[in-house]
């Protein structure tokens, strides 16, 4: 999108905040002035043309500092950060960007087997996760208003429970996308973009999983999605928004052992999501944003070896995340994120830092 410079009523802002300074100033004057002994009418002179030197240093305090740059390149760096489906970047460009995040899922996982349609085994133990994920993401400017996208994550994952847990380190899925903005950004409407991604199954599937021999890093099967982001700055506020839809290929030709039975194909629900929040800059280096995202999935079909079909139950996932964004040059903002759960079926816990890489 194409910002531009410092708007009037920002600029309207500090002009005021100024003009108070000064204000408070001259109210101070008589009061030193009664305080102080009497001086002759020279000194007083110099102290009169002090007073405009007093007011100037107030205002250059006060003022934009050379390469802080506006609330608007603040904003746009904070909403890039928050969800990069909000900002496209120029033909040829190319951006690369660093996140580190930690996510903790505890729960009481209930096993079951089923047997003649009913349930022969019913237990109840309690399983904790740990996820830290390093993801790489390089965006390229194929058009003004086109973006490609690529994600390579890097997963360490930490999975406890009765009788059993495990470590593993590997390759997470990798993602494909690209964002297209069909009308022109402009200040005095809101700009809209369209997205497009696909996973690929290239971590370690959960469906593949030996009991004992480590942890799902992947999906175990190639996902698309398809998205609309709506995004309004008004400084000093961006506001966005977002809803999107994923279906997902099935996961064929599996021979995985649960209980006394064998899974042989696992077909997921399609989902669809939504966000909204906003962004709010409280000075030329400082952001905060508060969002919220919401995820539901249908139930995924079970096919095993022996015919049985079973269907799981919809899941619903509810995060609100509270992010601060601070910049630390022109160019670069680092922002951090805590995400708290809201529903059984979301994390309980996920902590977020996203750091822009010039090269």
């Amino acid at each position: 999108m194409t910002l531009r410079t410092l708007p009037a009523a920002v600029k309207a802002a500090f002009a005021l905040t100024a003009t108070v300074a000064t204000t408070l100033l001259a109210m101070s004057a008589p009061a030193l002035a009664q305080s102080a002994p009497a001086m002759a009418p020279a000194s007083s002179a110099q102290d009169a043309g002090a007073k405009p030197a007093d007011a100037a240093a107030a205002r250059d305090a006060l003022a934009k500092k050379e390469g802080e740059g506006d609330q608007s390149a603040l904003l746009k760096q904070t909403l890039t950060a928050v969800d990069k489906q909000y900002s496209l970047i120029r033909r040829r460009q190319l951006q690369v960007s660093y996140d580190l995040s930690y996510s903790y899922i505890g729960q009481e996982k209930i096993v079951t087997d089923l047997a003649g349609g009913g349930i022969t085994l019913f237990d109840i133990e309690n399983t904790s996760a740990h996820t830290i994920t390093n993801t790489l993401s390089a965006d390229y400017g194929l058009l003004d208003n086109l973006t490609g996208n690529v994600t390579l994550p890097l997963i360490s994952k930490y999975s406890e429970s009765r009788g059993n847990s495990g470590l593993s380190n590997s390759l997470g899925d990798i993602g494909l996308g690209a964002r297209w903005q069909p009308l022109e950004a402009r200040r005095d409407r809101p700009n809209m973009t369209v997205t497009g991604s696909m996973r690929l199954p290239s971590g370690r599937s959960p469906f593949k999983i030996v009991a004992g021999s480590g942890q799902a890093t992947g999906a175990g099967v190639t996902s698309f999605t398809g998205g609309l982001n709506v995004n309004r700055i008004v400084d000093p506020v961006a506001l966005f928004g977002s809803i999107n839809l994923t279906a997902s290929l099935p996961a064929k030709n599996l021979w995985q052992v649960n209980g006394t039975r064998v899974l042989t194909r696992v077909q997921p629900g399609a989902s669809v999501g939504f966000g909204l929040g906003f962004a709010y800059a409280l000075s030329y280096g400082i952001s905060t944003t508060i969002s919220f995202q919401q995820a539901i999935a249908a139930g995924s079909k079970l096919t095993f070896a022996d015919g049985l079909k079973v269907k799981t139950a919809m899941q619903t996932s509810g995060i609100l995340n509270l992010g601060l964004g601070y910049r630390v040059s022109p160019k670069t903002t680092v922002n951090l994120s805590v995400g708290i759960g809201l529903t059984a079926d979301s994390p309980n816990l996920t902590v977020g830092l996203n750091l822009p890489l010039a090269f």
